[in-house]
Parts: C-alpha cells; structure tokens; sequence
C-alpha cells in the first residue's frame, strides 16, 4: 500500500500512538510515496491493498524552494485560530495591485506540518512524544498536537479597511534583545498597509499603560521608530503582571482601537489571551495579537524565541572570560550564572557552542554538591582549572528544602541565588584551595541590541503579527516551527513553559562533549 509522504500509518507503538517509520523512500522529480510495512496493516485493509486507487501528491521543486501542492484532507487535523471574519467586512489587500511586490500571497489553505521526524521505535531519542510536545521533559507531560498549523504570511483578502485601522503596541515583562525590532517593524508594516500614523499607539510601560494616568500612550509614526533597532531595550517601557483586564479592555473600546499587538512571553500571552477573551464577552471587536519573547526561550512549541540567539552569543563572552580567569590562577574556578528560571536553554546552548565548560547545571537536571564538588576536584586533577556553568533556575530543590517558592507579578518563580550559594559551599569544600571568580552577566546579557540572525527574525515575527491582524485572526501568535512561519493559537503555547529534556538529543550532545558524569 502506497500512502502520500506524511499520512499516518495505522498503528500502535509499544501501546501509545506514534508513527511507524517508513520502509524506504520513493524520491521523484514530481512525487513522493512512502512505502509502510504490511505488517501494520489490518487485515481490512490488506485486503483492499490491490484495490485501493493510489491518489499521488503533487510535490513541486525549485531552485527557490519546495512544497507540496493542495492537500484537502487535512482540514480537520490543524491547529484551530479564532477569528473575527464574521464582524469584519471583506476586502482586497492594497498589495493586490501589485501582486505583493511579485511576492504573491498566502493562501488561508496553506499549512505547515508541526511533526517531521518519524522514529524507528518508541526507543529512539525523542520518540516518547513523537505526536506532541513535551512540557517537562517526560512522558506524563507531553500534549498532543495536530498534524498542521496554519502558515503566517499576507493574504490576498483582509478584513479591515487600513485608513480606519487604529492599532496599539504593548512589550510586557521583562528586557530582551529584539524588542525594539520588533515594535518597529509592527510601526513599519501597519503603514505599508496604508494606517495612518496618527492612528498607531505606543502603551507605555506595560500593559499598565492602557489606564495608569502617568503612562499615557505615545503615537508611533515611522520617523520615531526609524533606528531605534539599533538600541537595546524598549522605547515604550516594560513592566512585569499586575494587568487589570477589565480596564484595558474598557480603553481598547474607548479608543476605538481595533488591533491590539501584545509583544511578551507567557506571561505577556497570557495576557493577550486574557484580553481577548474579554473583548469577546464585552462585544469588543478587536484583533488581539501575540509575538512571543523569552530570552530563556522557554515558549512552547516554535523553534526559538526572539532574542534567545542574541543572549547566547553574549553569554559565550562570559564564560569566555571565565576561562580565562579560571586557566590564568592555581585551581582556578571560572562560575558563571545565565539565564534560566526554568529552562536552561541558554545555558545549554551557550555551554556547546563556546567549548570551554566543564560542568553545565540547569532548572530541569538536579545535582548533589557534594558530588558536584568532588569532580570539580577531578577536573582539577586533570588539567589544572575548571568552568562551571549554571543557569539560574538549577539547584533551586537545594535551595528550597521546604517546596515553598513565591512568585514575582508575572507568575514566575522567585528564585534564590544558586551562583554565590555554589560559590560559598565549592569554598568550604576547597578550604582555600580553589581560586573562584563568579561572573553574573545578567543584565549585560538583556539589554544589548540584537544580532543579524535575530534581527531578521524579529522583522519576520513583526510583519506576521500585523498581517494576522488583517486577516481578521486573533488570540494568536506568530512564531517559526521546522523554519517556517505559522499561526498558533495562544492558549495553546502558554500551557506550560517549555523545558531541556534531560533526555533529549540536545542534552546528550552537551554532557557527551565535555563529558559530563552524572551528579545526582
């Protein structure tokens, strides 16, 4: 039986769903097939093998890229958006003229597929939760998804008239490389569509800015935002929770606005969802959209946040300069504390890429200091000095004997200092033996501005979120899945923070590379 790339193969895999891996690959210039074991089959459908008419996929290829062509199976396995079409008018994009610069548009039929691994066996790497997302790193976390997601982009139709447009502009929590980038191409992008300047609002200072009396709204107009991509930052301000919905919606209505961009991270799209939610009961009709940020890039589902790459690129300059130290004195030790209250991307990333740690510690592995202790010795043995690397968030088990953590205004954890505790315990144990230099850059990290990669990205994330406005969807973020751009829906990704899984492909990497043991 021949079944076009992509399609599940009817089966079970060590008692949970998941997909078979094909047998081989049929690669042509047009189509593709994959051929699935017999053995998955049942015998309904072994008997109607010879019958069953094959319905090939059109597959196209270019030197500019590849994709398949319209497939309306797929209808009712896709990542749902809400919209407002039904209160909206319909009309043609001001592109049109022009077929979008000869870019063309997106189609509200086009999808891209969330699942692009296909294991071997539920023993594979990766494969315990093939079919969704892992939210902790274990099998009794992990939510499942859809086949598709609807793909970001401009669209042919929109459903607002651009010169009765009123917008507004929000960054919530707290800094992050991208953020100005991203106001600025929302700004750059609702006047491309032809909204008048005086119509497009900066609230200031966080969502508190909506109805605080000393934080009123700025208008945004191109000639304000031209540059300031090049600072860290926001212009507007930040502030972290404290959003009272009610009165946020009562000034959207007041002011008339019709388009609302909220740029944060679960906190800041919890919010959105919030407001949007409220919106509706009120019988407010206004587009409210996210753009995910997360300097720890701990939003589910898309492949990084914005500004994420920026930080670990910095984060490479401290630990650099822990090596230096810790090489530069007799058992020298290089701490450096990164960013990550929950999840130790950063600290992971930036861990591999500079080559220079010897012992990375994140939120989602525990460890015990004593054995912590005992191989840095082993370290020292070895060649002489050492770099630990940790991400705020580890060690906080330790810390917090009791369970009992308080939270900041967003509904994040409030954490204790894992570094200088690490750093006053590997002293005692050292008992002056160890040169220790702690380096917490923080705050350096957070605001500098972006990086070219994240530059782009950020253009990208603030083009999309203004063209969901247009396309009369809401409650929904923009972000990139398997690279390409895509509508998700905010309940959706703010169900839990997305952590390291400890046994990922990603986290072997690391502990194989410098060779890390176990130190629980």
């Amino acid at each position: 039986m021949q079944l076009s790339l992509g399609q599940r193969c009817n089966a079970k895999v060590c008692g949970s769903s998941g997909r078979l891996a094909p047998r081989y690959h049929s690669y042509r210039r047009k189509l593709v097939s994959v051929r699935c074991d017999a053995a998955s089959l049942t015998p309904d459908q072994s008997a109607a093998k010879a019958d069953a008419p094959i319905k090939p996929t059109a597959y196209l290829a270019s030197p500019y890229g590849s994709g398949r062509l319209s497939m309306s199976s797929v209808d009712d396995d896709i990542l749902e958006i809400n919209h407002l079409r039904n209160y909206l008018t319909p009309r043609d994009s001001p592109f049109v003229n022009t077929d979008n610069s000869g870019g063309g548009f997106v189609g509200d039929r086009d999808r891209v597929r969330l699942h692009t691994v296909e294991y071997e066996s539920a023993d594979s790497a990766g494969a315990f939760c093939a079919d969704g997302m892992a939210t902790v790193g274990d099998e009794d976390s992990c939510i499942l998804l859809p086949e598709w997601a609807i793909r970001s982009g401009p669209r042919k139709t929109i459903y607002h008239d651009p010169k009765q447009v009123c917008a507004a502009v929000v960054t919530c929590g707290g800094l992050c490389p991208g953020l100005n980038d991203v106001v600025q191409n929302v700004v750059y992008t609702l006047t491309d569509y032809g909204v008048p300047e005086d119509n497009i609002l900066g609230i200031r200072y966080g969502l508190r800015g909506f109805y605080e009396r000393d934080a009123k709204p700025i208008t945004l107009t191109r000639s304000l935002v031209d540059g300031i991509h090049l600072k860290g930052g926001t212009m507007l301000g930040t502030s972290r929770g404290g959003a009272n919905v009610k009165e946020i919606v009562k000034r959207i209505d007041l002011w008339g606005l019709n388009m609302v961009f909220v740029v944060g991270g679960n906190g800041g799209n919890a919010a959105a969802h919030a407001i949007a939610e409220e919106c509706q009961a009120q019988g407010v009709v206004c587009n409210v959209v996210g753009v995910p940020k997360s300097i720890d890039n701990d939003i589910l589902l898309i492949d990084r946040c914005f500004g994420f790459e920026t930080a670990v690129e910095e984060a490479q300059r401290a630990l650099m300069a822990g090596k230096v130290e810790a090489r530069s004195a007799h058992h020298g030790l290089g701490l450096v504390k990164l960013m990550g209250r929950q999840s130790g991307f950063i600290a992971m990333q930036a861990s591999m890429a500079s080559g220079v740690v010897d012992v990375c510690l994140i939120p989602e592995m525990q460890f015990n200091v004593e054995k912590l202790c005992r191989y840095i010795e082993q370290v020292f043995e070895r060649k002489g000095h050492a770099v630990v690397c940790v991400a705020e968030g580890a060690g906080q088990d330790i810390l917090h004997l009791d369970g009992n953590m308080g939270t900041d205004a967003s509904g994040n954890p409030i954490l204790e200092d894992i570094g200088a505790f690490l750093k006053n315990e590997i002293k005692k144990y050292f008992k002056g033996d160890a040169d220790i230099k702690y380096i917490d850059p923080t705050y350096m990290i957070r605001a500098i501005p972006t990086t070219s990669n994240d530059r782009v990205y950020c253009k990208v994330l603030g083009q999309g979120a203004v063209h969901a406005a247009f396309a009369g969807y809401t409650d929904c973020t923009v972000g990139m899945i398997n690279t390409h751009y895509v509508y998700l829906p905010i309940p959706t990704l703010i169900q839990a923070p997305r952590k390291v899984n400890p046994k990922g492909r990603r986290w072997n990497r690391l502990i194989t590379a410098i060779q890390q043991p176990p130190l629980v």
